[in-house]
């Protein structure tokens, strides 16, 4: 049975990862939004609508290391040309499994929440969830592949608390189903990366994805 992007991440979440043998596999997009890279150890997987010929044929004219091609800027700005699309930054990939019962602290679900980091979420995820503590939201949306996503914002004023990786840990008592929760983290976001893994989100590897216009 052919490899489908949804089938990757649900084996990475289970600690089942692609060979690492330097090798590039291409996939189908899992829908017109989501396009992009996702580098695993020694492997990559480009989730992309064109030519599997034309990725091969970029990565391959690239002077780079091998392992290195997917996320070498170069690829990357071919691929945004190709496409049409834009993209943040490469972001490091975590996935955590869920927890029982209810989360650490005391959160409230907003309705119809009015803050940035929504309506970031929003252009980017389906069925979008927010709770709120005081100091900080964790926000929950399915997002590349159908997978259940989490973010979180922490006021400047309540920082150094552990209010981040609280947060980060009600995410894993709020995914529904009891499935994973994945989470994207820039690599320069230190406190972020600190936050997520102090509560339990595991690296699986680095992801840049590419918005539609």
């Amino acid at each position: 049975m052919p490899q489908t992007l949804t089938s990757i991440l649900n084996a990475a979440a289970h600690g089942r990862f692609p060979p690492p043998d330097g090798g590039t596999t291409v996939v189908p997009q899992p829908s017109h939004r989501d396009a992009g890279v996702i580098a695993f150890t020694a492997h990559s997987v480009v989730f992309t609508d064109e030519d599997p010929r034309w990725v091969r044929a970029t990565l391959a004219s690239l002077d780079c290391d091998e392992l290195a091609a997917t996320m070498n800027p170069r690829f990357l700005a071919a691929f945004l040309a190709r496409t049409g699309r834009s993209t943040d930054t490469i972001d490091l990939l975590t996935v955590a499994s869920a927890l029982p019962g209810d989360p650490p602290l005391e959160l409230r679900e907003l309705a119809d929440p009015d803050h940035p980091r929504v309506s970031r979420a929003r252009k980017r995820r389906d069925d979008v969830r927010v709770w709120a503590a005081d100091g900080g939201v964790v926000v929950l949306g399915r997002g590349v592949a159908g997978r259940w996503e989490t973010a979180i914002e922490v006021d400047e004023d309540v920082r150094h608390r552990g209010l981040g990786r609280a947060l980060a840990t009600a995410a894993r008592h709020l995914v529904p189903d009891g499935g994973p929760v994945w989470s994207q983290q820039a690599a320069g976001n230190a406190r972020s990366v600190r936050a997520f893994q102090a509560a339990g989100f595991r690296p699986v590897g680095a992801e840049a994805l590419l918005i539609a216009a």
